[in-house]
C-alpha cells in the first residue's frame, strides 16, 4: 500500500538521506533485496517460531506463480494447524478445535512473522544499518540492525542469506535489544517452480465449523465511522477501516488499523456488553500486548506487537466523531528521549 506523506516528513526523509553514509545506502540495499526474494521466489523449509518459552516447528511453502502470490503454513507440533493465504484470502485450519476460521486478505504481507518489509518512509523513525557477516543454517549471512529511533516501535535483526537475501533469521527486539520473538530457519529449498498441490490443505474440513469474519464495504473516502485517534505516535496514521464480525459475536466491531510502515496497530471498537465487566488497562497477547478502555458505551481496545505506551497512547487517543468523517490529521505524540 502507498502511502501519501506530508511535506514536512519529506523534508525529513530528504535530510536523512543526505547525511546516510555508504554503510547505511548497502543496508538499505540489503533489505531491498530481501523484500523482493521474499515476493518473487518459490521457496519451501522449515523453521521455527520462537517467543517466551515457546517454540513452535512450521513449514512453509511459497508459491509464486504469473506474479501471483500463495502460501501455506502447516504446524509441525502435533495440532495440525494450517493457514493458508491466496490473493483474495486466509484461511486458518484449526483442526484440535475442529474449526476453519476465514477472513478476507487485507495486505500483501507474508505470513512470516518477525521480518520486515522495508519501503523508504521507514528512515525517519528506524535507523538502519549493518552488522557483521556470520553464519546462519550453514550459509554466509549479512547482519541488518533496524533500530527504532523513540519509545514508540520495536526494532529487528537480521540475518540475510549472502547470495538471495533470503532471511535465514530475524528477531523483533525492544529498544535495550533484548528478543521477544523470533524466525530461525533449519531448512530453506528454493525451487524453480512448486507444484499446485503443495498448497493445497491436508485436511478438508468436513464436519468442522466454519466462521467466516466477514467485512462489511468499506464506508466512501474521507469516512470512518465517526471514530478516530486525536493524537498519534510520529508516523504512525491511518491505513485501513471496516466494519467486520467478529468469531463469536453478532455485533458489527470497527476496526481501525494504524502504521508507520513497519509496525501496526489495530484499534477495536464495539459496543459494551452490559451483563459483562469492562476490559481496561494492558494484557500480553501472544507476542503483542493488547490496551483497553471504555468509552461512551463502548469497549475499544487497542492490539500489536508494539511497546505498550504505542498501545495506550492510540487507545486513550481515541474519540467519537459525531460527523462521522475522517478526523483532522491528528497531533503527533512527542518521543521521550
Amino acid at each position: 500500500m502507498m502511502i501519501r506523506w506530508p511535506v514536512t516528513l519529506i523534508a525529513a526523509l530528504l535530510t536523512v538521506a543526505s547525511t546516510a553514509n555508504a554503510g547505511d545506502r548497502e543496508a538499505r540495499q540489503w533489505l531491498e533485496r530481501m523484500s523482493e526474494a521474499l515476493a518473487t521466489r518459490n521457496y519451501e523449509g522449515r523453521f521455527f517460531h520462537m517467543r517466551d518459552s515457546r517454540r513452535e516447528a512450521m513449514r512453509i511453502y511459497h508459491r509464486v506463480d504469473k506474479g501471483k502470490v500463495t502460501e501455506r503454513l502447516v504446524s509441525l507440533d502435533g495440532s495440525g494447524r494450517e493457514i493458508i493465504r491466496n490473493q483474495s484470502e486466509v484461511v486458518c485450519y484449526l483442526p484440535d478445535r475442529r474449526t476453519v476460521l476465514v477472513e478476507k486478505r487485507t495486505d500483501d504481507s507474508t505470513l512470516l512473522a518477525a521480518v520486515p518489509a522495508y519501503n523508504e518512509e521507514l528512515e525517519a523513525h528506524y535507523n538502519i544499518e549493518r552488522g557483521p557477516f556470520t553464519k546462519a543454517l550453514g550459509r554466509r549471512t549479512q547482519v541488518i540492525n533496524v533500530t527504532p529511533r523513540d519509545q514508540f516501535r520495536y526494532g529487528y535483526r537480521l540475518w540475510l542469506d549472502d547470495e538471495t537475501a533470503m532471511p535465514l533469521k530475524s528477531q523483533l527486539c525492544d529498544r535495550e535489544g533484548n528478543v521477544i520473538e523470533q524466525i530461525l530457519f533449519a531448512e530453506l529449498n528454493f525451487r524453480d517452480r512448486i507444484p499446485a498441490d503443495s498448497l493445497k490443505p491436508s485436511i478438508s474440513g468436513e464436519g468442522f465449523r466454519w466462521i467466516r469474519q466477514d467485512v462489511q464495504p468499506q464506508l466512501a473516502a474521507g469516512q470512518v465511522g465517526g471514530w478516530g485517534v486525536i493524537r498519534l505516535p510520529a508516523g504512525f496514521r491511518l491505513t485501513a477501516w471496516r466494519i467486520q464480525l467478529i468469531a463469536g459475536s453478532n455485533v458489527p466491531v470497527q476496526h481501525l488499523v494504524y502504521s508507520d510502515g513497519l509496525a501496526s496497530v489495530s484499534v477495536f471498537i464495539e459496543p459494551s456488553d452490559p451483563q459483562a465487566q469492562p476490559m481496561r488497562g494492558l494484557a500480553k497477547v501472544g507476542a503483542a500486548f493488547a490496551f483497553s478502555r471504555a468509552l461512551d458505551g463502548h469497549q475499544v481496545t487497542a492490539v500489536g506487537e508494539v511497546p505498550p505506551v504505542t498501545l495506550e497512547a492510540i487507545a486513550s487517543s481515541v474519540t467519537k466523531d459525531e460527523a462521522k468523517t475522517a478526523p483532522t490529521p491528528a497531533t503527533p505524540v512527542p518521543p521521550q528521549q
